[in-house]
């Protein structure tokens, strides 16, 4: 069984604004689909399937998320 992903209402604004942005880089705001996704008790599966990512890299950024939240996100390649 998965580890329930919740949000706060701070870290739910900052993803979304993430996924918003224009400037954002891409990667991150695919980092913050797939968190927000998560978040919503899909499965890793579910969310590989809706966002068209491979399983690993959701269980990557699952974890990433509910072992460092927010700063897990932006600090994989430097982007911020």
């Amino acid at each position: 069984m998965l580890p329930e992903l919740t949000l706060s209402d701070v870290e739910r604004d900052q993803l979304e604004r993430w996924v918003r942005r224009r400037k954002s880089a891409q990667d991150l705001a695919l980092r913050s689909r797939i968190v927000l996704e998560c978040a919503t008790g899909s499965s890793n599966s579910e969310v590989s399937r809706r966002l068209l990512v491979s399983l690993p890299t959701v269980r990557k950024w699952r974890t990433r998320f509910l072992e460092q939240r927010l700063d897990g996100l932006v600090d994989d390649d430097g982007a911020h």
